[in-house]
């Protein structure tokens, strides 16, 4: 039996605010979805999809998965993610192959930034 990873589910308020932020940062386009709910990418793309599913409460506490978004240029990947709604958390990481900043999007769904360095492992 071969097991293949096809996306990553995102609860919700505003489904369709939260996949544009997404579409913009990683540059992935809506793929046909469900009503409500929003999909970036299609069944069977090389990325798996990130699908964001309608729900009517916020999540009272840490979500404890996120995503890690690799960048260039750690400051022009905070000036965009900022830019499109999301914000700094002020939680930053300086390690010898690179910088981890903690981000999130505009409904408080962290994620990092990562910027490695040339030449690091």
């Amino acid at each position: 039996m071969g097991n293949v990873w096809g996306g990553v589910t995102i609860d919700c308020l505003d489904p369709e605010r939260v996949a544009r932020f997404w579409s913009a940062l990683l540059g992935r386009e809506p793929g046909p979805s469900p009503a409500g709910w929003v999909y970036l990418g299609r069944r069977g793309d090389l990325l798996p999809r990130l699908i964001f599913q309608p729900v009517p409460e916020p999540h009272p506490g840490k979500v404890r998965i996120h995503l890690d978004v690799i960048v260039d240029d750690i400051d022009e990947g905070m000036a965009q993610a900022i830019a499109l709604g999301g914000r700094f958390t002020g939680e930053r990481h300086d390690y010898d192959e690179g910088v981890v900043v903690v981000m999130a999007d505009p409904e408080d769904h962290e994620f990092c930034l990562c910027q490695y360095y040339s030449g690091a492992a």
